[in-house]
């Protein structure tokens, strides 16, 4: 009998072949194309540095231009100075600061609901609720352009996951009745973004809640792209469309006009103190710093305060879609600062970026899977402080390099 020193291992493969076998990104930077992890070595303002180059920013979230406002900077330094630099563990144990209850109730107050509870990121605040509302007899019903933390969430979820195409109202009322035929044993939720983050294009949310209503569904909706940038206040989709106390729960984040870092959900006291005890994304990260609490803190005062900043956004928003549209380029549905500009294949997308970032334009090359084959744009995003100066010369840019790739 052989000793089992001497037995062989029983093994199919290497885990790690895929690693090694992975040279799709090398291929791309080797070409000089690789529009990826690019270091900025300045503060991410409408201008920035890289590799000692001064780009002008049109691929940021940073839609009222806050990441370099001096009073939310001096926040975040104050907090930090007062608390330190973070808390070592989660909020359910030691991490939660008397900070974080006040940016809780701000939250709620702003969004005009009953209560607000902070996650870490945005990505975990939709892991977190939709992971801990959902049960094995629930069913999930998102859009197929819902952000990638939306359906990371429902797979964390024991739930059944079903799709509708996008934004497309009759196809989600035909998705309600296959899952009412087949026999609904728990409840609906049903998830959207509200701006679409590759799109750019509004949610249709009336019509979403009047067949929500219908099928006695309940209404998720991810406000990271809105809030700062749509309604009256700034309060996002649900405000935009005056059906703030339809939508059941509003999901945010901090990364894009709070500045800062983090996310939230806000919605009734008993549904949001649930998530709080159940959400595991929650229980078991580290809470967001005090720096990042208190930059959020000095933000929302701005935009409570200053909604000249989202009119001067939209003034910026509508040149560069006039702009870019009467120069002939296809942007899509959108609607909002997000504005893809519509290129094809991905070896032209990555060409158009590589001679845009040339210029000095820093924009995002988006390909599949992040959009469906052949579709490949360049992402571009703005702000309320961008100036005419600026925008006027990404603008000849684009109109040069559209010529010259015969985009237009």
């Amino acid at each position: 009998m052989q000793p089992d020193s001497e037995k062989k291992p029983r093994v199919a493969g290497d885990i790690f072949t895929k690693c090694y076998d992975f040279t799709t990104a090398k291929e791309v930077m080797a070409a000089g194309y690789y529009p990826y992890f690019r270091p900025i070595s300045s503060a991410l303002g409408d201008e920035v540095v890289v590799h000692g180059h001064n780009m002008i920013m049109i691929g940021s979230n940073n839609y009222l231009g806050l990441v370099g406002d001096p009073r939310v900077k001096e926040a975040a330094a104050k907090a930090t100075m007062r608390y330190g630099s973070g808390c070592t563990g989660s909020r359910f144990l030691n991490g939660t600061l008397d900070l974080h209850i006040e940016l809780e109730e701000r939250l709620a107050r702003f969004m005009k609901r009953e209560a607000a509870l902070v996650f870490s990121t945005g990505f975990q605040t939709n892991l977190g609720a939709i992971s801990s509302l959902v049960s094995k007899d629930d069913i999930m019903v998102i859009d197929r352009s819902d952000h990638a933390s939306i359906v990371d969430g429902c797979r964390l979820a024991y739930g059944k996951l079903m799709k509708y195409a996008h934004n497309d109202m009759e196809d989600l009322e035909r998705v309600l009745n296959i899952a009412v035929d087949n026999g609904v044993r728990g409840g609906i939720l049903i998830v959207t973004d509200g701006v679409f983050s590759m799109e750019g294009d509004i949610v249709d949310l009336p019509n979403l809640c009047r067949i929500a209503d219908k099928f006695g569904a309940r209404i998720m909706v991810d406000d990271a792209h809105s809030i700062g940038v749509l309604g009256e206040g700034g309060r996002g989709t649900a405000e935009h469309f005056d059906l703030i106390h339809r939508v059941d729960i509003t999901m945010g984040t901090f990364s894009k006009s709070f500045a800062s870092l983090g996310g939230f959900v806000a919605g009734d006291a008993a549904t949001i103190h649930y998530i709080k005890h159940f959400a595991r994304a929650l229980i078991f990260s580290a809470s967001i710093p005090p720096a990042a609490a208190a930059a959020v803190l000095a933000a929302l005062d701005i935009i409570e305060t200053e909604p000249e900043r989202r009119l001067h956004l939209w003034k910026n928003t509508r040149k560069m879609h006039d702009g870019l549209h009467s120069l002939g380029f296809n942007l899509g549905t959108s609607e909002t600062p997000i504005i893809p500009v519509m290129i094809g294949d991905d070896t032209t997308c990555f060409r158009f970026w590589r001679e845009l970032s040339d210029d000095g334009i820093f924009a995002n090359a988006i390909i599949p899977p992040a959009v469906a084959p052949g579709m490949s744009l360049i992402r571009t995003s703005y702000t309320a402080t961008q100036t005419d100066n600026q925008l006027d010369r990404v603008l000849e840019s684009f109109a040069r390099l559209g010529k010259k790739h015969g985009i237009i």
